[in-house]
């Protein structure tokens, strides 16, 4: 996984050894904040909340999502929002430290299963919290978002191509 680092961007190139430092130095740091976005996150999506008994599951794509359309307030613009904002930091991060997570399909992939891990870990174990599958779809979007915003070209511009 961190060998890739090592390796030029294009196959008899060579790569001198302050970039090749200079590339160790940013995937350190990467790490560094996917482990206190990994802290803020899940403190953030599996900590109880006092829903008093509202929390509702939903294994039905688009009908979370339907009900904070229909009814656009404060609370519907948090939902989708945070939702949305939650993941999308892996979109940046993840194409950064593993040049092999380049690529949107492969992102959503692996943040699909986080997020339904997340997910199923709330709806099972976490009290006034419950499993919905759009939280899980607004994640990877998020996921995919992000890296076609700022990932690809960090991770190319940081990593080489």
């Amino acid at each position: 996984m961190l060998v890739e680092m090592w390796q030029p961007a294009e196959r008899g190139e060579k790569v001198s050894w302050y970039v090749l430092v200079l590339r160790a130095f940013v995937v350190m740091i990467a790490l560094a904040i996917l482990g206190v976005f990994f802290y803020f996150a899940f403190r953030l999506t599996l900590t109880p909340v006092h829903d008093n008994g509202q929390a509702g599951g939903n294994l039905h794509p688009g009908r979370s999502l339907r009900f904070y359309m229909d009814r656009p307030t404060k609370e519907a613009f948090l939902q989708i929002g945070g939702n949305l904002a939650l993941l999308a930091p892996l979109g940046v991060l993840l194409p950064i430290v593993w040049t092999s997570l380049r690529g949107p399909l492969r992102l959503a992939l692996l943040t699909g299963v986080l997020s339904l891990i997340i997910e199923t870990v709330q709806g099972a174990v976490v009290m006034g919290r419950a499993f919905d599958i759009d939280d899980v779809i607004l994640n990877v979007t998020g996921v995919v978002i992000a890296y076609f915003l700022l990932g690809r070209r960090l991770s190319r511009t940081l990593r080489g191509s």
